[in-house]
This record gives structure tokens, sequence and C-alpha cells, in this order.
């Protein structure tokens, strides 16, 4: 058998895809050292615990914590009918779930703030009943779930299209509700994959930014994140942002490990 050119030995893989791979890899990894570069650790306990930071950090794990319970909340039911419905307008539906994914940050702010904000499309209902939405930490946690809730939906609809439903389809048949089915088969099953769309929602929620500062703002221990903290210290201490930014690299990577880890050991 002639092999062409370039083939690596033993392998389909064309040896000249390893360059442009690399590059690729760089393209990933050189911002990342960067951040770790510019970090002053002489000062990175001090610049990482001082009192905005603290709050910034306080309020981001609070409000990404409230949004990933929202998340499994609503996204649960939504993989579910998206997974195993079958009715008019599923692939509509499932575009109107992808579109917090492609939709530019700021926008996805600008169209909260359309809905829920004073002059929304909701905001004088909620209004008659003492609501406000926007610029508080009710509008960070509604922000964050709203660019969070995509990544659990997808991850779970995979998740239960892969599974089967032979054991479903057996306890059904022994007489068993629809309910007692969700709860005792189906979610046991997929018990992994809502843990793995869990924890992407959560790192999701933790580094939104455009969508938070459009509709909640950004005041400290209201609604200023982690995220909003290293783009405002950005411009007066760049030390301190720096090593926020770290923090926020490190949990990526924690979140990243962790899913992989987990998707690994299936």
């Amino acid at each position: 058998m002639t092999r062409r050119g370039g083939a690596a030995e033993g392998s389909a893989l064309p040896r000249w895809v390893l360059a442009p791979a690399a590059l690729g890899l760089l393209l990933f990894a050189l911002p990342l050292l960067g951040v770790v570069s510019r970090v002053d650790w002489a000062r990175f306990v001090p610049l990482v615990t001082s009192d905005s930071s603290r709050a910034a950090l306080a309020l981001s794990l609070r409000t990404a914590t409230a949004s990933t319970l929202l998340c499994l909340l609503l996204g649960v039911p939504m993989a579910l009918v998206l997974a195993r419905g079958s009715f008019p307008g599923l692939r509509a539906l499932r575009s109107v779930v992808l579109l917090p994914l492609v939709l530019p940050p700021v926008v996805g702010g600008f169209a909260l703030l359309s809905a829920l904000g004073r002059n929304g499309l909701l905001g004088p209902a909620l209004s008659a009943f003492g609501v406000t939405v926007p610029f508080t930490t009710l509008a960070v946690v509604v922000a964050q779930t709203f660019v969070s809730l995509p990544f659990l939906v997808l991850s779970l609809e995979g998740t239960l299209r892969t599974a089967g439903r032979r054991y479903e389809s057996v306890a059904a048949t022994l007489g068993a509700s629809p309910s007692r089915v969700l709860f005792r088969i189906t979610l046991p099953l997929v018990a992994p994959g809502v843990l793995s769309g869990a924890v992407l929602a959560f790192a999701r929620a933790l580094g939104e930014f455009g969508a938070t500062l459009t509709f909640a703002g950004s005041l400290q221990g209201v609604t200023r994140t982690l995220p909003l903290e290293v783009y405002l210290q950005r411009e007066t201490d760049p030390d301190a942002a720096a090593a926020l930014s770290l923090v926020l690299v490190v949990v990526a990577v924690v979140v990243v490990v962790a899913v992989r880890g987990r998707r690994g050991a299936l």
C-alpha cells in the first residue's frame, strides 16, 4: 500500500496539521502565560484580599451559585423537552436556547434591560408589585443565568440522547408513572451530565462580564462582580487586575479539569 508523503507512520494524520495545531495552542497558552508573568507575587495575597477584591469575589461566588441553581431548575426540564420531546417548532426552540451563546454580551444585557427594565416589556408590571430588577444583585443573577443556561441545556441534552431509553421503557411497562420514571430512572442515569453542565454553567456565570455590566451596572458590594473589578482595576492598579485575573484563570482551569476528568471517567 502506497502511503502519501507527509503522513505520519502508522497514522492517517498528516504531519502538516501539527504546525497550525501548535500555533493554535500557543494562541491559548501565551495570553495565560502573559497573565502569570504580570502578577506581582510579593503583593499577590494583599492584592486579592483587599476589601474591594474580597467583596467582588464574595459577590461573584454568591451570584454564580444562585444562577447555577436557577440553571438547574430551568435547564433540566428544557433539556428533557429538547431531547425527548416531539412537536412542531422543536428546532426553533433549540435555536432560541442557543442564542445567548452567539449574542454579543452587551446585546444580551440590552435585551434583558428591554424586557425587565423600568420601561421594558415587563417593567411596569414588576414595578406594580414593587419589584425592581435592573442594577440590583438580582439583575446580576438574571444576567448570569441568561448566558449560562445554554451550557447546561446543551450538555445535558447530549447526555440524554446517548443514554438510551431501555430502562425507562421497562419501568413504564411495569406500570411506573412518567414522574416516577423521571426521578427514579432518567435523572440518576444522566446525573454525570447534570453535574458537568452545572459546573460549566457555574464557570460561565463566574466569568460573565458584558451582560452584567449592561444590565446590572457596577456598584461595589451590590453588582460589581470579580470580572468587573478586574476591568476597573486595570485602569488604576494593573497589579491588582493581574492578580485577580489569575484567580479567575485558576478557577477556570479547575473547572475544565474537573469536567474533563468526569467525562473521561465515564
